[in-house]
């Protein structure tokens, strides 16, 4: 019989412990969301400039935000006019050349022209998530979301090669957590401190955990999902056990979580030297049941 690990009962004050001491601007300038909060009093800027870094965070933090940085100084930091009618057309040449991972040029111009389409048709991207979070919750909200930067499948020119691949919805199934959508909807919707807050009507209580790998090792041992895979099942489970400790603003916790993992304050291995001050080693897999673990 396989053991279930649960968080204790005193993990609510851990992870609010841990949350309270967390080194926030430490981890901020490492973090690609430190290129977009300069933006933040321009809606617009902020709304079409997060779509471009939520896509392009993929790897570590540090080659994201060496993509951000590229992308901005070809298209002249430029964001609100890639917003616009032929802003796609005007930046094709300098973005040509461009290479993120997987992430070519040619789509990130195709994703201008789709972020000018839904802002012509709905007036802004947290319109058309909004749209479906009050018809059906995140999921649909997520979803209506992906499918208008995909493009209509009888649109007149056809989206390049693996393009609609970089904005899975939850409703083709559970098999992706829609990590960067998920990120991106954050950014954009949650107003505490790092994030943005652009989008208005968007309750912190409705969004769900950006699960990447540090999120969910770290969920995972906390007893926070008994789910090795990172899906979309995985996703709402961790969201859920979060809403526990907070039914308000249960996100709040993801940078947290997140940067332990990247800063190394996490090290993912019993090591007494660095876990020794971390306030939720009693709720670890790793520590609790062991000898000397307390």
């Amino acid at each position: 019989m396989t053991l279930r690990h649960h968080p204790t009962p005193e993990f609510p004050a851990h992870l609010e412990a841990l949350y309270q001491r967390f080194p926030f601007e430490r981890s901020l300038a490492q973090d690609p969301l430190s290129c977009l909060r300069p933006l933040a009093s321009n809606p617009v800027s902020a709304e079409v400039a997060g779509i471009f870094a939520a896509t392009l965070a993929i790897g570590n933090v540090t080659a994201i935000r060496g993509a951000f940085a590229n992308l901005e100084a070809r298209i002249g930091h430029d964001f609100v006019g890639l917003a616009e009618p032929g802003g796609a057309a005007r930046v094709r040449p300098a973005l040509r050349s461009f290479r993120h991972r997987w992430i070519r040029g040619d789509q990130l111009t195709f994703l201008a022209t789709q972020v000018a389409v839904v802002r012509r048709e709905y007036g802004s991207l947290g319109e058309l998530f909004r749209g479906g979070l009050e018809d059906g919750g995140f999921a649909v909200g997520l979803d209506r979301l992906a499918r208008g930067l995909r493009g209509s499948a009888s649109a007149a020119r056809e989206p390049p090669r693996g393009y609609r691949a970089l904005f899975p919805t939850p409703a083709e199934g559970s098999h992706s957590p829609c990590k960067r959508l998920t990120l991106y909807v954050r950014w954009m919707s949650r107003s505490g401190f790092p994030d943005l807050g652009v989008w208005r009507g968007v309750p912190s209580s409705d969004l769900r955990i950006p699960l990447d790998l540090h999120v969910h090792w770290i969920a995972y041992h906390l007893g926070l999902t008994q789910r090795r895979t990172r899906n979309w099942t995985t996703v709402e489970e961790v969201t859920a056990q979060l809403r526990l400790v907070d039914p308000v603003d249960p996100i709040k916790y993801d940078f947290v979580l997140c940067h332990t993992g990247i800063s190394g304050d996490c090290p993912k291995e019993r090591d007494l030297s660095v876990c020794g001050p971390c306030v939720v080693r009693p709720d670890c897999l790793l520590w609790r049941h062991r000898r000397g673990a307390s």
